[in-house]
């Protein structure tokens, strides 16, 4: 066989091992689809590297505009500093994400329960546009910091909004909710988790 006819036989092999490539990365995606949807594991918990590790010491400017309840200026927020005795929840968000929008009315229930304090960061936003969000949908936050270039999230390992951590009074991370809340999540997740907080503080 001469080298011409070997390059001639090798070439459509090669070719159609490429032409097929496309199919096995679908046949392989579309069985990790399956095999996520059969196994009941909700996608949403992502089980996080952070989680039973010291909180970052986030410290942020206030979100110009966003007041609370009482008229007063949001204060920023300062997670180094110590906290009231209570957990405390941490959502991420920003007006520009539609499942923050999904999830604003639990967040506001959420912020009436009186075993944690919830606090936020503003995350990639226009701070007009985060104020506005909150004027028309309610501020359901006891404090606000805006990361507008996103740097602060890193150190939360976080990649999209919106997401939330309970931190304990300890200042360890003890759970993590990837995505919007759900009643679900909140009954199944998020309580649970907070009655654990207390009672081992107890």
């Amino acid at each position: 066989m001469s080298g011409a006819e070997t390059r001639e036989t090798v070439a459509p092999r090669r070719r159609s091992w490429l032409a097929m490539l496309p199919v096995l990365l679908f046949a392989g995606l579309a069985g990790i689809f399956l095999y996520q949807l059969l196994s009941g594991h909700n996608p949403q918990e992502i089980p996080s590297v952070l989680i039973g590790k010291p909180a970052p010491k986030t410290v942020l400017p206030p979100l110009a505009g966003a007041t609370a309840a009482d008229g007063t200026p949001m204060p920023g927020l300062d997670l180094s500093a110590p906290g009231d005795g209570r957990p405390v929840l941490v959502n991420v968000f920003a007006s520009w994400c539609g499942p923050c929008r999904e999830e604003h009315p639990i967040l506001m229930r959420l912020a009436r329960d009186p075993r944690f304090r919830l606090v936020a960061i503003n995350y990639k936003d226009k701070p007009a546009n985060a104020a506005g969000f909150l004027a028309g949908l309610g501020n359901p936050y006891a404090a606000i910091g805006v990361d507008e270039k996103g740097s602060a999230t890193i150190d939360w390992g976080v990649y999209g909004v919106p997401e939330t951590f309970l931190v304990g009074t300890d200042g360890t991370i003890l759970w993590k909710q990837t995505g919007p809340f759900s009643e679900e999540a909140v009954t199944s997740g998020l309580i649970p988790a907070v009655e654990a907080a207390l009672k081992s503080k107890s």
